[in-house]
């Protein structure tokens, strides 16, 4: 079968995230593998340019890789016609202006979340794209997670009749940098700069909860800051303008209720780094991003509270494993895939500008909330 190549523009590729997950994980792996496969068996391989602000720093990727492509300059990227799709990889404040650019330029965007610092900006990239009649899309790596995929796989079976609850507990301790170096950028801790745990994680929160579980009608949070001042990738100390957890209460759709604590300040003491529990009246699961276990309503055991003796029910244990049934892939990759496919020969991607566009009200919304004290109703978002 014929193999056609697909020029990709890569921006902000030189970042942690652009580089390892969409750059080695994604497009390499994916012409490793000889490309993406169509519906007619044909193939599709990535040519990525690597585009940045550092020329030392994209020559040695580019090196460290065997690619010839790369630039410093965004506006000949995208005045080739070679380059049929534009990534942004950017932080948040700069995204907005070059997706802006890849539009008027005719490409098709895909790209990191959020897509804007504003709703208000989100929802007019999204009717810019359909005015240019370019294809978009935004980053929803958790739902291609296997642990969700077995998830969705329960849900669709009607294995927990009806839902009743989420529980979301994510986060790590990140050190804050002076005698241990911090497992994240510093920006990720300055509110000017689009840091903040809200920003970050609440649009992940949204597309997870609207595709399993049911839309979000309202959100009530409290976002804190728990450590104040951290060292930057250079030693220095700075203090923390953004928010480091989250926790919240989100209204579905339907009448169940999600609640999600998100932190940089807690120590694991769970099987993964995001876990998330769903209640139904059939049964229960704990799905985190690899693992998923079950226990139906004809295996609940019947705990008793007796608080003057020691419980000898070994709960965990009381759990079955959900099988794989497929084998693993990385999300980011599976995405890419997809996106892929919706360029090439317009297969399914739901997850547009407009769906993150609702996850940038979501982080809003949460920061309205623990601003004022408040809870924030959410109807409908269109164009």
């Amino acid at each position: 079968m014929a193999v056609k190549s697909l020029g990709v523009v890569m921006n902000g590729v030189t970042g942690r995230m652009g580089y390892r997950q969409h750059l080695v994980r994604s497009i390499l792996a994916i012409n490793e593998q000889g490309g993406v496969e169509l519906s007619d068996g044909s193939r599709v391989t990535l040519d990525p340019l690597l585009v940045g602000r550092s020329e030392e720093k994209l020559r040695d990727l580019a090196t460290r890789h065997g690619l010839e492509r790369w630039t410093t300059d965004l506006d000949t990227a995208l005045g080739d016609a070679a380059n049929v799709v534009y990534f942004d990889a950017q932080l948040t404040s700069v995204r907005e202006e070059a997706i802006v650019k890849a539009i008027d330029a005719g490409k098709h965007v895909y790209t990191e979340k959020p897509v804007s610092e504003t709703v208000e900006g989100a929802l007019t990239l999204a009717k810019r794209a359909r005015t240019a009649g370019v294809k978009n899309g935004v980053v929803h790596d958790k739902l291609f997670l296997p642990g969700l995929l077995k998830l969705r796989r329960l849900i669709d079976s009607g294995f927990f009749g009806r839902i009743l609850s989420v529980r979301g507990e994510f986060g790590y301790w990140v050190f804050e940098g002076d005698w241990q170096q911090a497992q994240r950028p510093s920006w990720n801790y300055r509110s000017e700069d689009g840091g903040g745990i809200v920003v970050d994680m609440f649009c992940h929160w949204d597309y997870v909860l609207t595709n399993l579980f049911g839309r979000v009608e309202a959100v009530t949070a409290r976002a804190v800051t728990h450590i104040p001042e951290r060292w930057d990738e250079r030693g220095r100390r700075y203090d923390v303008t953004a928010d480091d957890a989250a926790y919240a209460i989100f209204e579905l759709a339907g009448g169940a209720v999600a609640q999600f604590n998100s932190s940089w300040a807690v120590r694991v003491h769970r099987d993964e780094l995001l876990e998330l529990q769903v209640d139904g009246t059939l049964g229960s699961a704990v799905a985190g991003l690899h693992h998923c276990v079950i226990q139906p309503r004809t295996a609940t055991p019947r705990p008793t509270w007796n608080p003057d003796l020691a419980d000898e029910q070994r709960y965990r244990e009381q759990w079955q494993d959900v099988p794989d049934n497929a084998p693993p892939k990385n999300g980011f990759m599976a995405q890419w895939e997809q996106f892929v496919r919706h360029v090439a020969e317009d297969g399914p991607h739901p997850y547009d500008f407009l769906a993150g566009a609702r996850g940038v009200r979501l982080a809003q919304a949460g920061l309205q909330s623990s601003d004022g004290g408040c809870r924030v109703e959410l109807p409908e978002l269109t164009l």
